[in-house]
């Protein structure tokens, strides 16, 4: 590499990859297409390889361009620890740890997961709920310090994300007192009989409830799916059909005045934790991971 290397080349080729071309890179530059489009030239031509070739109507990148981006990323994810070190010195040592939560995991086992962290006053939790891809594509763009999820990372070559499985939680059958005695004269024969609440598909835990209806040779009579496990536990406090919830926080479920029927058993819900692959590890992240253990 020439001693006249301009890491503003790289940050220009940088966006053009992440953004899929140079018309999306100008936008979010606010620059002319003709400028980025040189600068990569340059870089290009500092380095001696092509690090884009066209496909279609717009632009892919070389091996070379792989190459060169895995180490872009590496390079600005650290000026990202730069920036957010930076602005927490700013703001009297104020630490923000931003948390995407996929909406299917129980809310109740997110707050027991999350709450080693809040110990700390200086840090302030900013929790954003939403789908899977969508949270995952957001850490890789470092929006997000941490993903919880139900289930890992898929393995991709340019996802640099990393996953720790925190917590396995048992399920049990929860229901309202009303349900809850009609279920226990028979179980588990006694819930085909009466409504149940269940969560989506979308929900790793759900393949797990399926496989133990068969094994129990039950026809469920599935009244609801929810895709937000704290609405599945809202209709379910209502009255509306037997439903799953971790086993370890029954004491939380009775303070909304609802019984355990039996333990689902062999069932539990998996609570991952996903980020990026940094040397320099968000400080709340290494206290979630030891506070929490994945034994059940």
């Amino acid at each position: 590499m020439s001693q006249n290397f301009n890491y503003k080349h790289l940050y220009y080729f940088w966006v053009v990859a992440k953004e899929g071309g140079i018309a999306r890179a100008s936008e979010r530059l606010g620059m002319a297409m003709q400028t980025i489009s040189s600068q990569v030239r340059l870089l290009e031509q500092d380095l001696g390889v092509s690090l884009l070739k066209p496909q279609g109507r717009g632009l892919t990148l070389t091996e070379a361009g792989v190459a060169a981006l895995a180490e872009a990323e590496h390079i600005f994810s650290l000026g990202e620890n730069l920036s957010l070190k930076v602005r927490q010195a700013n703001t009297s040592h104020l630490l923000r740890l931003r948390v995407g939560i996929t909406d299917g995991l129980d809310k109740l086992a997110v707050q027991h997961v999350l709450s080693p962290a809040l110990q700390h006053s200086s840090l302030r939790l900013l929790c954003h709920e939403g789908e899977y891809d969508d949270l995952l594509a957001d850490l890789a763009l470092h929006k997000l310090d941490l993903v919880l999820s139900d289930r890992p990372p898929p393995v991709h070559p340019q996802l640099k994300l990393r996953s720790q499985l925190l917590k396995s939680f048992n399920l049990a059958w929860f229901a309202s007192p009303e349900l809850a005695k009609k279920c226990l004269s028979d179980f588990p024969k006694s819930m085909s009989e009466l409504p149940i609440l269940l969560p989506t598909h979308h929900a790793a835990v759900r393949t797990a409830l399926d496989h133990w209806f068969e094994r129990e040779k039950i026809k469920p009579n599935i009244m609801g799916e929810f895709e937000d496990s704290a609405l599945l536990t809202t209709f379910g406090t209502a009255g509306w059909g037997i439903f799953p919830g971790p086993v370890e926080l029954l004491n939380e479920f009775n303070r909304n005045q609802l019984n355990v029927i039996a333990p689902c058993l062999d069932v539990q819900e998996n609570f991952y934790a996903i980020y990026a692959a940094k040397k320099i590890l968000h400080p709340s992240l290494s206290v979630i991971f030891s506070a929490n253990s994945h034994a059940s």
